[in-house]
């Protein structure tokens, strides 16, 4: 064979990320300050609010279920509000521009992998809420938020990252 390991290459397009987040370079530009006014308009933006109202409705409809002691009710609570948590964390990292000043993490890699097993556990919990809701209306509900909210977080990985995977060929 004449072709040798895959390598698979993960690149952030959200215009979040450095030089073009309407910024330009650092020190250059308007638009420096403490917060981005350009951010909170782009598609990353409003698919992280879109998520935050889905799963704090999701959490909300299981809540306030009557009889809700079931330890999967419980379980899809905890995996919402985590992921409400870490999806509002990202969108204040962008807003302010942390990502500037804390360097040292990887910051497109970080929301990848975020997305990537919080999707995973919303799918599960909201498979699982589905289930177990017993013809209970605010159950449903919570379920299918919970759906809408996982079909949301994967539409956001699809969006932000162009994950190509690219064959190294051998010199012979």
């Amino acid at each position: 064979m004449s072709q040798g390991a895959g390598l698979v290459r993960t690149t952030c397009s959200s215009s979040a990320f450095g030089p073009a987040a309407g910024a330009g370079p650092r020190g250059a530009g308007p638009s420096e300050g403490l917060l981005d006014p350009i951010y909170p308009r782009t598609h990353g933006a409003l698919l992280k609010v879109a998520q935050m109202v889905t799963l704090l409705i999701a959490f909300i409809c299981v809540r306030s279920a009557p009889w809700t002691g079931f330890s999967a009710y419980r379980y899809f609570e905890v995996v919402t509000i985590c992921n409400f948590i870490m999806i509002l964390a990202f969108y204040l990292v962008h807003l302010f521009r942390l990502y500037r000043m804390l360097t040292c993490i990887s910051w497109p890699l970080s929301e990848l992998l975020h997305y990537l097993i919080g999707t995973l556990l919303l799918l599960i919990a909201s498979i699982v809420t589905a289930s177990k809701s017993y013809n209970q209306s605010g159950v449903v509900a919570g379920a299918i938020f919970g759906f809408l909210a996982t079909f949301l977080c994967l539409a956001s990985v699809w969006l932000s990252y162009k994950i190509s995977c690219v064959t190294q060929s051998t010199a012979v």
